[in-house]
């Protein structure tokens, strides 16, 4: 029987197709006009390599701290979709303002401004889950949420790639192309942001006390002694932090990898095209396997082909080497990811959603502070990229150890 989503569900499917087209420009264009900034002010390629890795590491060292606080406010009610709007807001802001910098360094700052906003609001969007949907339905509906965000992100990409690579024919110059770029980019997030925001209400809630702010940290106080109790979603939240880690340093640094390995940008590009139609279908399929195959036999496969991927690294020198690991990433990268939210949506308190996955981005994209910065420290010491990119192989490892563990005592939980 095919799997219909309903009008609520598509609108939070919508933004997922929004916010994608920024993830996708972070991935790729973001870093290669970067390049192209950082050369024009003498930046060797290891130190570009290692300027973007520190500030990806701030981003998300910042929506750490953050989150677990704003999603204790957001779990008030009527609090939630006022803070994902603001959050939302700043990252829009920030993405239009990137065209018109011209510094390499006031680029790197804009960069965490708009990172941040973006990946803030993606604490309460994905803790919106439990309010747009049942918990027989997440999966899946997690599922749609990725692989209409890969296939739908290309629409806007596609347009800049070509304003971007065209700019000589077009007659203008590379500053005008990527105003035109940021600013498609931005305004694309934000229309597929407004269903949402019209629609949106928050089902699952703590009532407003007499000072919203200290009783939030109240609340985040208990949840964390809650937390410490419930071992299966402590130990999953660890395992969470390590094979995530490497997926996020996989995304926010696949671009600038490739360039300072000296490779094409234009065929870097093209590849991480075909990265996001390879995932489009494979999210689709395995959300359909999903019925049949519990989520965490298939969260345990999407592990260990990271491990694989992240070993395989170590020997990339070519623009072949780097369209295959493009196509392999694309057949894992969206599942690992909608598989983890959705289970974790599954396994805590409903009313509870805003701090519990404020909490998870800590374990999440915070994570991504060590994977990004290892990279960059180790690239930097050995001279090596190679051996930069492929360390991640061992917080795939420790993550997958980690995650069976972490489904052990869930069966456990669920018998009981």
């Amino acid at each position: 029987m095919k799997f219909k989503l309903t009008s609520l569900e598509k609108k939070w499917v919508l933004y997922d197709v929004g916010n994608s087209a920024f993830t996708m420009m972070v991935s790729t264009i973001f870093p290669i006009y970067f390049n192209y900034l950082a050369g024009n002010a003498g930046i060797s390629d290891v130190d570009y390599l290692a300027y973007w890795g520190y500030a990806t590491s701030i981003c998300t060292l910042i929506v750490a701290l953050l989150g677990p606080t704003l999603g204790a406010v957001a779990d008030t009610k009527n609090f939630k979709k006022i803070i994902f709007s603001v959050t939302m807001g700043i990252g829009v802001a920030g993405c239009i303002l990137l065209g018109f910098l011209s510094s390499w360094l006031w680029f790197l700052v804009i960069f965490v401004l708009a990172k941040v906003g973006y990946s803030a609001s993606l604490v309460f969007y994905d803790s919106m889950l439990t309010d747009v949907t049942e918990p027989d339905r997440m999966d899946s509906v997690s599922s749609h949420g990725y692989a209409w965000g890969y296939i739908g992100s290309c629409i806007p990409f596609i347009a800049c790639l070509a304003i971007v690579l065209g700019a000589g024919s077009l007659g203008v110059g590379m500053q005008t192309s990527m105003i035109l770029a940021f600013l498609i980019t931005a305004l694309w997030w934000l229309f597929s942001s407004v269903p949402l925001l019209r629609s949106y209400r928050q089902r699952y809630f703590s009532e407003p006390g007499e000072h919203v702010v200290s009783s939030s940290f109240k609340r985040l106080g208990r949840t964390f002694v809650e937390l410490a109790k419930d071992k299966r979603i402590l130990v999953f939240l660890i395992a969470f932090f390590f094979y995530i880690d490497g997926v996020y340093t996989v995304i926010d640094m696949a671009t600038a990898y490739g360039q300072a390995l000296g490779l094409d940008s234009t065929g870097l590009l093209l590849a991480l095209l075909v990265t996001q139609i390879v995932a489009f279908p494979s999210v689709l399929i395995f959300s359909r396997l999903v019925k049949k195959v519990k989520p965490e036999t298939i969260i345990t496969v999407c592990i260990a082909a990271y491990f694989c991927i992240a070993v395989y690294a170590y020997w990339l020198d070519s623009q072949v080497d780097f369209w295959i690991l493009a196509v392999l990433v694309g057949m894992f990268q969206g599942t690992i990811q909608a598989l983890s939210r959705s289970y974790f949506a599954k396994i805590i308190p409903a009313e509870k959603s805003g701090e519990f996955f404020g909490i998870y981005d800590i374990c999440g994209k915070g994570a991504s502070v060590i994977g990004t910065a290892l990279v960059s420290f180790l690239s930097q010491m050995t001279g090596s990229i190679n051996i930069g990119v492929s360390a991640l192989s061992v917080m795939f490892l420790i993550g997958l150890v980690l995650f069976r563990f972490s489904a052990k005592l869930n069966i456990k939980k669920e018998k009981v």
